[in-house]
């Protein structure tokens, strides 16, 4: 059997702990539109912030009662999902305004090989944003 996909990008669902600071954070700094606002009617109910991402939509999601914390830490802080990946064409830009917006950079603009560069920031949560660029 193979997946069906009926569209061209994935839907990322992030637990988040605070809903201004996400948004600061994602729409503000990284320039992401927020497209929607709707209500969870699981795990307790909250709200869902929908974050259009190129095809994909971020799903950030403020439960009314916090989880416990991951602990966040990158690539090596845990198993599961750990870093969400954006390929970008302007990442020295995107390096400078997450300094300006004192953003911690995990891993500064560094060349990986020929032609191409990734830069690792941390959200509000400590998940980790990867940007690439090639060419």
């Amino acid at each position: 059997m193979t997946a069906n996909l009926a569209k061209p990008g994935v839907d990322l669902g992030i637990v988040i702990s605070d809903s201004e600071r996400s948004l600061a954070f994602y729409c503000g700094v990284l320039g992401l539109e927020h497209v929607a606002d709707m209500p969870m009617p699981i795990a307790g109910g909250g709200t869902m912030h929908r974050v259009q991402c190129g095809d994909s939509l971020l799903k950030l999601v403020k439960l009314n009662e916090d989880p416990p914390a991951d602990g966040g830490g990158g690539i090596a802080g845990g198993q599961g999902y750990r870093y969400l990946t954006l390929t970008v064409s302007n990442i020295e830009d995107i390096a400078a305004t997450c300094s300006d917006n004192d953003v911690p950079i995990a891993v500064p603009v560094t060349t990986i090989r020929d032609g191409v560069s990734i830069l690792m920031v941390e959200d509000p949560d400590g998940n980790w944003v990867e940007f690439v660029q090639l060419g």
